[in-house]
């Protein structure tokens, strides 16, 4: 579980950014923990590609070192791959990440860190969505009131995962990799990376995602974007009710954020660490051209929606 305070750090810090597309809020709080470990991007326009949209979690581990790394760089590591620049979307993002994984493993400064973290990356495309996953922090969107899941975590007891570990000479204990790790894929976490016969795909962890590709229609309402200290104590569908019951209030996706993780942390540390992880949340609301106001009058109606689509 890792260490904890006397009494949770509660202190937030939020920001909300808006466009004609997207209305974006996100939160983070240290909680219960000794120190702030996550980081978060959120970009609605990339500099090297103006109109596309890329947000992000980093739920680090060991320290906050790669997951700020992550946060400042991953987004320049997919965009300038070729087959970013030839349209290969999923490609890019699965060698983006092994690319960004490389740099920090060549850099004198990180690469003896014993530090890791998750990575969650959407990115958005005109009207395609791609999510990128390595680790447990996780993407759920909001579909006509319905959840759709947008990533799967990577456990190590997972079977895939678990014979990939097997393979590379690891092993699996207590549903952790060696004993150790939590996690079955992450950025950092060079130490589990050291098999020299296997590729970087094939380390008992590896920094290479899994990319899920959705096409975006005007019955998507929103995304939420977390590390594992929300999923951990709410369900995809819970998540999903209880951002979309306060977006139908009219309440800001930063302040949803901020109840979200209110809602998530433990009253004390004696639930076996539930509730006491560092929290991230980022809200991202597709307007589909038109005002919040219509959005949050449309999830103020109950589910079932139309068929022909939200927003008519």
């Amino acid at each position: 579980m890792g260490q904890t305070l006397s009494e949770p750090v509660t202190t937030k810090e939020s920001s909300c950014c808006q466009n004609s597309k997207l209305k974006v809020g996100s939160s983070c709080m240290q909680g219960w923990r000794i120190t702030m470990e996550d980081a978060h991007t959120q970009i609605l326009s990339l500099p090297d590609d103006p109109g596309t949209a890329f947000f992000g979690v980093y739920d680090g581990h060991g320290g906050a070192c790669i997951a700020q790394y992550a946060g400042a760089h991953l987004h320049n590591s997919i965009v300038r791959r070729p087959e970013y620049k030839a349209g290969n979307i999923p490609e890019a993002l699965r060698k983006g990440f092994l690319d960004l994984d490389n740099k920090m493993l060549s850099d004198e400064g990180l690469r003896d860190e014993l530090a890791g973290s998750t990575a969650i990356a959407v990115l958005i495309k005109g009207s395609k969505l791609y999510c990128a996953n390595v680790g447990d922090s996780r993407a759920v969107a909001c579909i006509a009131g319905h959840v759709e899941p947008l990533s799967q975590d990577h456990k190590p007891n997972n079977e895939d995962e678990c014979q990939r570990i097997l393979a590379a000479g690891g092993y699996v204990e207590f549903n952790r990799v060696n004993g150790n790790l939590a996690l079955s894929r992450a950025l950092g976490d060079f130490n589990f990376k050291k098999n020299d016969k296997k590729s970087a795909e094939e380390q008992m962890v590896t920094a290479y995602p899994d990319v899920e590709i959705r096409d975006i229609t005007t019955e998507w309402e929103f995304i939420v974007i977390a590390c594992d200290g929300i999923w951990d104590v709410m369900t995809n569908e819970e998540v999903v009710e209880f951002v979309r019951m306060r977006v139908g209030t009219g309440m800001e996706p930063e302040d949803i954020c901020q109840d979200l993780m209110m809602r998530c942390l433990a009253p004390d540390c004696q639930m076996g660490g539930l509730g006491c992880d560092n929290m991230t949340v980022v809200i991202v609301c597709f307007l589909h051209e038109m005002p919040y106001s219509r959005l949050c009058d449309h999830c103020a109606k109950p589910v079932p929606l139309t068929e022909t689509g939200l927003l008519q």
